[in-house]
């Protein structure tokens, strides 16, 4: 019986740009039968935020043209960031940390995050969990 695959993501960005691939690799990955751990850093907390998802925008000078980005999204029937993460929560697969040096950081409480967090921890315990991954990624 082959071993289970597992992935290890860092999300330390919360544009919209930013947030999409690592969201769609990490359903791609839970539908795959991958085990998926998400580290949300720095400005990637934001994105575990109650309506973090939906105000998420472009980075840098192309913020202007956010709307247009999210229209363009929609008419391609790509999913919103939203339905992206309901999507990866569906797959059972995969689980969401909450940096809590960021946290401690940018005065973030777990009551301001979406209910779907698995949990809460430092670098170094997601440096353990990273280790034993297949895969690791920083985006």
């Amino acid at each position: 019986m082959a071993e289970t695959k597992r992935m290890a993501i860092v999300v330390h960005s919360g544009t919209l740009d930013l947030a999409y691939p690592p969201l769609m690799l990490a359903a791609a990955a839970g539908a795959s039968d991958m085990e998926v751990d998400m580290f949300f850093t720095f400005w990637g907390l934001n994105l575990l935020k109650k309506k973090g998802l939906k105000r998420a925008k472009l980075s840098g000078a192309w913020r202007l043209g956010t709307g247009m980005m999210k229209l363009m999204i929609k008419r391609t029937g790509m999913a919103s960031l939203p339905e992206l993460l309901e999507a990866v929560i569906d797959t059972g697969k995969v689980r969401l940390y909450a940096c809590t040096a960021t946290m401690d950081i940018m005065m973030v409480k777990k009551e301001q995050l979406i209910p779907e967090v698995t949990g809460f921890m430092g670098a170094a315990g997601f440096l353990d969990i990273a280790a034993d991954c297949d895969i690791q990624l920083f985006i």
